[in-house]
């Protein structure tokens, strides 16, 4: 079964159906992490893992032995469990892991061998990659989550947990926290814990209270406020931005405004302008980002959307120091006027 879902994997596993071999790798070590955890848990029981549990690490790991632990037969149980931990960490770890690919392409059906390779992607011309996919391995790739798909996953996973969390409390989330996914699943695992365990409801009220982001003062209020053409709003965030400097840098601002205006400028020139091809066509989640860029549309021509992306990009090299010495808040805030009266 070479490239299942993540869902597929795990899904199978609870079934107890087992592949032979698992070769894991990508750059979002999350999903790597939960599979080889749900693997060490279902695969053998807990009283047959002194004798059939094997555990290597990349950095110190032996391949030849890593195979021998494979070949062998199970001690008195029906499988063998034999797990290659942070592959990556081996010195010439890609060329090292070559070492496996007899094995994998006639692996021992009595054992389930995981390969862990955080970080990148292994060589599809590999013949580690070639055996695995023809002795039917799974062969599971952990992309790195994009920046809008982070909404979607961060449901997925309160859902696992039997929580639900409002729309603008997974924005700010999702903006402030971003990836990788155990970063930001594991500040949800602490607002879950704080409220008491699993079937809570994350607001915006928890996560100012217990991350330090203000709920009303952060970078998707300051969209909103600029959409609705609120200045003194606006304002009024940058001079809380300036005094929480950590927590609200002008680089994370800037993205924030880069990607709304864009959206701005690909939402003017669709042919469909419904709600539903919005959605699809922006890669919005969120009701509240759709009306704010609806409004956008209204308050800002096309025109106009163009030359505020030029504002924003001659805010960002001004910042880094170029043309300017000028305190980065004092040029948002003049970055702000001139979107203002463009």
């Amino acid at each position: 079964m070479a490239n299942p879902t993540f869902r597929e994997i795990i899904t199978n596993i609870n079934k107890g159906i087992f592949a032979p071999v698992y070769i894991l790798m990508g750059e979002e070590d999350f999903y790597i992490d939960v599979i080889v955890e749900t693997i060490e848990k279902k695969g053998i029981n807990d009283d047959d893992k002194d004798f059939n549990l094997n555990v290597y690490y990349g950095v110190d790991a032996d391949m030849e032995n890593v195979v021998a632990a494979a070949q062998q037969l199970p001690v008195m149980s029906t499988r063998r469990l034999v797990i290659l931990k942070e592959a990556q960490s081996k010195q010439q770890a890609k060329q090292s892991l070559e070492k496996l690919a007899p094995y994998v392409g006639k692996p021992n059906k009595s054992t389930v061998f995981v390969i862990a390779f955080k970080g990148d992607n292994l060589n599809a011309t590999s013949s580690l990659l070639k055996n695995a996919s023809k002795s039917g391995a799974v062969i599971f790739k952990s992309e790195r989550i994009k920046d809008y798909q982070l909404a979607g996953h961060l449901r997925d996973y309160c859902s696992t947990r039997k929580c639900t969390v409002d729309d603008n409390a997974a924005q700010m989330l999702c903006e402030y926290i971003g990836g990788p996914l155990t970063k930001l699943f594991g500040e949800v695992n602490k607002l879950i814990q704080i409220k008491g365990g699993e079937g809570q409801r994350i607001t915006t009220e928890d996560i100012e209270k217990h991350i330090g982001i203000s709920k009303d003062y952060n970078n998707f209020e300051l969209v909103s406020a600029i959409a609705n053409k609120n200045y003194p709003k606006a304002i009024q965030i940058i001079k809380y931005f300036e005094s929480n400097p950590k927590t609200n840098p002008t680089v994370m601002t800037t993205s924030t405004l880069f990607n709304f205006f864009s959206k701005l400028v690909i939402a003017h020139y669709l042919q469909d302008k419904s709600e539903a091809a919005l959605k699809t066509a922006l890669g919005i989640r969120f009701q509240n980002q759709l009306n704010e860029i609806k409004t956008g549309m209204r308050n800002y021509n096309p025109f106009r959307a163009v030359n505020a992306i030029h504002a924003i990009r001659d805010f960002d090299v001004k910042t880094k120091g170029v043309y300017s010495f000028q305190n980065e808040y004092d040029l948002l805030a003049e970055l702000v006027f001139k979107l203002f009266t463009l």
